[in-house]
């Protein structure tokens, strides 16, 4: 049997999920409450496998309840059910130990097959948020491969760690007295550096070491 704990400060809502889950085959509701001292109380009582909460709650965040929760409990596992499609609290549940994110346009259905899949260890995730996780790997995945494609092409074009250095600096719009005063050393020795790095790149002018810079993602790594 699956222990549920679900928090809820929509009394229509969270009355509406408590008899669906009480009439769920394999499933036991330990409460239900849209109180966090209650839910608190109730999940040192009952330690339930899945606990339900909304990312909003009156005077704390759903997040740190849920992480409140697991302090004392690891067993238990988060699965907010909630209104927010916004990335930032789709972020900060998974960082918190949520194992699953669902809205509430989710069915019925949907919802029991999620209990039972995370209390099997799965991890689940509404479909609309799961293309914000998608578009969120190919962002880091993109930015990875520029770090990389800016690495070969410094190595490819012979630049010293230093050029690069004194490049990345020029991207962030110091100037070379700036610059020699971060690296420690002199604005003379700061344009001897710029002028070999350009004659390596075949570029002529800050604007274009600038341009450079950011299209290899050498400002991602400050």
């Amino acid at each position: 049997m699956i222990t549920v704990l679900l928090v809820d400060n929509h009394p229509l809502f969270r009355d509406g999920v408590a008899r669906l889950l009480s009439d769920a085959p394999g499933i036991a509701l330990s409460g239900a409450t849209g109180n966090a001292a209650d839910a608190l109380e109730l999940a040192r009582r009952h330690k339930p496998d899945i606990l339900i909460l909304d990312v909003y709650l009156p005077g704390i965040s759903g997040i740190e309840l849920g992480r409140k929760i697991r302090d004392f409990n690891k067993e238990t596992q988060c699965l907010f059910l909630t209104d927010s499609d916004n990335p930032a609290d789709l972020f900060a549940a998974l960082r918190c130990g949520g194992r699953g994110y669902l809205l509430k346009d989710t069915t019925s259905q949907t919802l029991i097959e999620a209990i039972h899949q995370m209390h099997s260890g799965g991890v689940v995730i509404h479909p609309k948020m799961a293309a914000v996780l998608v578009d969120e790997f190919n962002l880091l995945t993109k930015y990875a491969q520029q770090r990389r494609a800016a690495k070969n092409q410094a190595e490819d074009s012979s630049l010293t760690e230093r050029e690069i250095e004194v490049l990345r600096l020029v991207a962030r719009g110091l100037s070379n007295r700036e610059i020699g005063e971060k690296l420690d050393i002199s604005p003379h020795t700061v344009k001897t550096h710029l002028s070999h790095l350009m004659e390596k790149l075949q570029i002529n002018s800050r604007v274009e070491a600038t341009a450079w810079a950011i299209r290899h993602g050498l400002l991602k790594e400050d």
